[in-house]
């Protein structure tokens, strides 16, 4: 069970000769364990970050949205003060960029885990429901935008893709192995067509990590291939690569559930009525 994560976790000493023919001892490389709960926390506090850039400081102080392209490049030379702030939400929505592969990881691991596909589908739907205010509140400042839905409607049309994906998985063939590339291109799709957030990025994640599972080295290093369109999400990668399949401390789970709308919406109250 997990035996492409095992290497990582053992601990003891390997006995390995050098040119010469004279045997030393040589440790195996050890990595800090990763679980489920620790990227999880990560995945959160990273995505706050990455609200706080477009939602208090680029909607709420700087107000980019009322200024064009060159409206606002006029504005950051010749103000020192704006040039600092908009380099701070610079940062922290790079520091943002770090969850997303996160979290394509964790609702492949979601999926293969669960007990209940159908709960499972049906609470991520809720919530991608239950986000949608507090979302348009903080990115846009009104209380209902369709230019743009919040990223759990993502990941609603990736578990859809995941349930189809391994049903055309448990059989033989080329037009199975076609359907499923279908199946990702339709997920592609529908995220584009319905302008969901880190929609292109997370069909793509999410696939590579769930047809390519049991190959550790290659689904991370495609994985940071395409997540490179979000600057600094390449470097979960190495997250990724350390974690050791256990959970963590036990947490309810509807926690982090809870966190997507509650921090939206604490953040779209301070912009809507403060800023």
């Amino acid at each position: 069970m997990r035996q492409d994560y095992q290497e990582y976790q053992e601990q003891e000493e390997q006995v390995v000769y050098d040119r010469y023919g004279r045997p030393k001892k040589k440790r195996r490389r050890r990595y800090i364990p990763v679980t489920t709960a620790k990227l999880k926390v990560f995945g959160c506090v990273t995505m706050l970050c990455y609200s706080i850039s477009v939602a208090i400081i680029q909607n709420g102080l700087i107000h980019m949205g009322d200024y064009t392209t060159a409206e606002f490049s006029e504005m950051l030379s010749n103000d020192a003060s704006l040039m600092t702030v908009a380099g701070w939400a610079a940062a922290f929505q790079m520091i943002g960029g770090l969850a997303v592969p996160i979290f394509a990881f964790l609702l492949v691991e979601g999926f293969r885990r669960t007990s209940s596909y159908k709960n499972y589908f049906l609470t991520m739907l809720a919530f991608a429901v239950l986000s949608e205010v507090p979302y348009d509140l903080a990115m846009s400042d009104s209380f209902w935008d369709t230019s743009s839905q919040n990223a759990l409607f993502s990941m609603v049309v990736c578990l859809a893709m995941l349930y189809g994906l391994r049903m055309m998985g448990e059989k033989q063939g080329f037009q199975y192995r076609l359907m499923q590339i279908l199946l990702v291109i339709a997920g592609v799709l529908w995220c584009e067509l319905l302008n969901l957030a880190f929609g292109l990025c997370e069909v793509l994640l999410v696939a590579v990590y769930y047809l390519l599972y049991d190959k550790r080295g290659v689904k991370v290093l495609l994985g940071c291939a395409i997540s490179i369109m979000y600057v600094t999400a390449p470097f979960s990668g190495y997250l990724i690569w350390a974690y050791d399949g256990q959970q963590g401390w036990h947490e309810n789970k509807y926690v982090f559930y809870l966190f997507y709308p509650a921090h939206l919406l604490m953040l779209g109250i301070i912009v809507h009525f403060y800023l």
